[in-house]
């Protein structure tokens, strides 16, 4: 009987994978000049898979496709992005809500009494320190919600891995990011694998969840 040790996926490469962190109501940079149109460069044919190497003890996988093309990391990726989303929303009602305060004392400097203008500067402060804290707790939910879809994913993948090194026969199954592969035989790579078997076991494509009534 074998026996197998642990295999850990790094957290580093499924971090990029289930999401960023979260980006709060920053303008995008103005856009690049575009650049003159060039003539698009000839595809060269994709070739077919080659065979796993008969005899072969160690294989490779890579763990950022397996994340973007199976349905487990989908579903994760999509979770991370709807919290995102929605955190966005709501520091960015906020950031409205202090831009029309300062715009209102701006407006008034010369027509509010002092103590008008004292009262709608401190109620200006207030909102800032409110959004602070909610950018920053926005943030730690964010990354909270994506260290546990990172401990869930790496949880139900590594049995999968283990099956198909068990089938195959393989002593060592390497990360094709982490283990800092220079070249390898494309047939060692039993991503494809992997993805097929992880789907089956999580039931199939992920389905999106019915709305709430």
């Amino acid at each position: 009987m074998r026996h197998y040790r642990r295999m850990r996926i790094p957290a580093t490469v499924l971090s990029l994978l289930l999401g960023s962190s979260l980006a709060l109501a920053q303008e995008a940079p103005p856009a690049a000049p575009a650049a003159p149109a060039t003539p698009a460069p000839q595809e060269a044919p994709a070739q077919p898979p080659r065979p796993f190497p008969e005899g072969a003890k160690v294989a490779y996988i890579n763990v950022q496709r397996i994340a973007s093309e199976s349905a487990e990391g989908r579903a994760s990726t999509a979770k991370v992005q709807a919290l995102n989303e929605q955190k966005v929303a709501e520091i960015t009602q906020q950031n409205q809500q202090l831009q029309e305060r300062q715009q209102k004392l701006q407006q008034g400097l010369t027509v509010m009494s002092a103590t008008a203008r004292a009262e709608l500067q401190r109620e200006i402060e207030r909102l800032q320190v409110e959004i602070q804290r909610a950018t920053e707790d926005a943030q730690l939910e964010v990354q909270d919600l994506q260290t546990q879809l990172q401990e869930e994913f790496q949880r139900r993948l590594v049995p999968v891995i283990r099956e198909v090194a068990e089938e195959r026969g393989l002593h060592f199954v390497l990360s094709q990011v982490d283990a800092g592969i220079v070249w390898a035989d494309s047939g060692l790579d039993v991503t494809e694998d992997v993805i097929q078997r992880f789907d089956s076991a999580s039931g199939g494509p992920a389905q999106p969840e019915e709305p709430q009534p």
